[in-house]
């Protein structure tokens, strides 16, 4: 697994929800926070079905240098009561198009209602040419409102 890379992606809002969405693989994430910096760095810890781990991400919304480590269920256990305040839970769907994979959020408890979409890419070339499918909406890379870090403490 590699531990290190720059992640380069797209995030939207949905105008509809892909039909048969429930037929792709998905899984619960319980994500929360150590550290949220000023700069949009951050440190989170994230349980995705069975696999924990620990993130460090830092600079901008497209294109961000990513650092992630796998954690024993024990090592979340002991880092978890840390996030408190700074928490959320999703369902994320794995959802095929084309060449890529759109990963849709659909948020629980405080954020209910909120669903967002994210594809990332190889390289710029591919991120520049993605054409989005027609139920993905509006285009909210980079907008603060709906990033992780701060749906996890509003």
């Amino acid at each position: 697994m590699k531990n290190h890379h720059l992640e380069i992606e797209r995030k939207f809002l949905l105008r509809q929800r892909p039909s048969g969405l429930a037929k792709f693989p998905h899984k619960k994430i319980d994500q929360g926070y150590l550290t949220i910096g000023q700069d949009r760095s951050h440190v989170r810890v994230r349980r995705k079905g069975l696999v924990c781990t620990l993130t460090f991400k830092r600079g901008s919304a497209r294109g961000r240098e990513e650092r992630e480590i796998r954690l024993t269920p024990a090592q979340f256990a002991i880092l978890w009561p840390a996030t408190k305040g700074a928490r959320l839970t999703k369902t994320r769907y794995d959802v095929p198009w084309k060449k890529s994979v759109v990963e849709i959020d659909i948020y629980h408890g405080s954020n209910e209602g909120l669903i967002v979409a994210e594809v990332e890419f190889p390289d710029e070339i591919s991120c520049r040419n993605f054409q989005p499918p027609d139920w993905l909406g509006v285009e909210v890379s980079g907008a603060s409102r709906y990033s992780n870090p701060r749906l996890a403490r509003d």
